[in-house]
């Protein structure tokens, strides 16, 4: 099934760094030659690229969603929470809690912030989730340089 992505206040814009908006896009225009498998995923992102602010890394807030920002997130069901990390397909590992900007819940996440409520269709039912917190943001910490593991 499907994995439709929106933020429950579709009208607010999100913002996406230069040198994240750069590589997503690039993420995108491949995947769109390359994937047959993950076409849905990426038109999902490429929707919200479209309508994303572009800012630089010095202009963007701490309590925003950027690549590598480690966040935790309570699902607004059962109150759980949970901490994962958003990263780039070939990055991702469910294990540690790093999760692919082309999975629902990565395309849901990037370019908002704390305080955000994002949700999306699931088999069964809709997922609700709550951002709490930016535990951590690359550009708020100095770290300009893409970091791998």
């Amino acid at each position: 099934m499907r994995g439709d992505v929106k933020a429950m206040n579709t009208r607010r814009r999100i913002l996406i760094t230069e040198d994240d908006m750069a590589q997503l896009r690039e993420l995108v225009h491949r995947g769109r030659i390359a994937s047959r498998r993950d076409q849905v995923h990426l038109e999902e992102l490429g929707s919200e690229l479209a309508r994303a602010e572009v800012v630089t890394a010095d202009d963007v807030a701490p309590d925003i969603v950027t690549m590598h920002s480690t966040v935790r997130v309570r699902d607004l069901d059962d109150e759980r929470s949970e901490v994962y990390t958003l990263v780039f397909p070939e990055d991702a590992d469910i294990d540690r809690k790093r999760i692919s900007v082309l999975s629902p819940i990565g395309t849901a996440l990037i370019g908002y912030r704390a305080g955000d409520l994002i949700e999306w269709a699931t088999p069964g039912r809709t997922r609700r989730l709550q951002i709490d917190e930016v535990l951590f943001q690359p550009e708020a910490s100095g770290d300009r340089v893409l970091w791998r593991s």
